[in-house]
């Protein structure tokens, strides 16, 4: 008895739905711009950091002032020797905190910045 193709396929798709894993970094409501594109690599070194709508800065769920924020990156690019910042802030943050948060990182020697977006693939620019 041979088994079709299809149902394979379908078994296959079940299976990695299942056991792929969801990073959730907290429970923030943090809703992210659209974007047509995927460009996140997942590796190991990534370290996510959170802008709510109303400017307030969190690292890995734990909310942090901007100086903080220097001080931890610094302590986790020595530790790795080389990090990929996620940032993810709310579409309605203002630019200004968008704009500090990458100075900071770059100041505390990341090397790589990634602005996190909710993946639409059917949009049309």
């Amino acid at each position: 008895m041979t088994v079709p193709f299809i149902d394979c396929l379908l078994f296959l798709l079940i299976f990695f739905m299942l056991t792929t894993n969801f990073s959730v970094v907290s429970g923030l409501e943090i809703r992210l711009p659209q974007a047509t594109r995927m460009i996140l690599d997942p590796r190991d070194n990534n370290v996510n950091v959170m802008i709510n709508r109303s400017g307030e800065i969190y690292l890995e769920g734990k909310k942090l002032d901007p100086r903080e924020l220097g001080e931890r990156l610094k302590a986790l690019v020595t530790e790795k020797k080389s990090i990929q910042l996620v940032l993810q802030a709310d579409k309605d943050t203002k630019h200004g905190f968008v704009v500090q948060a990458m100075d900071i990182a770059k100041s505390s020697g990341v090397q790589s910045i990634v602005i996190a977006a909710e993946w639409k693939s059917d949009k049309v620019l």
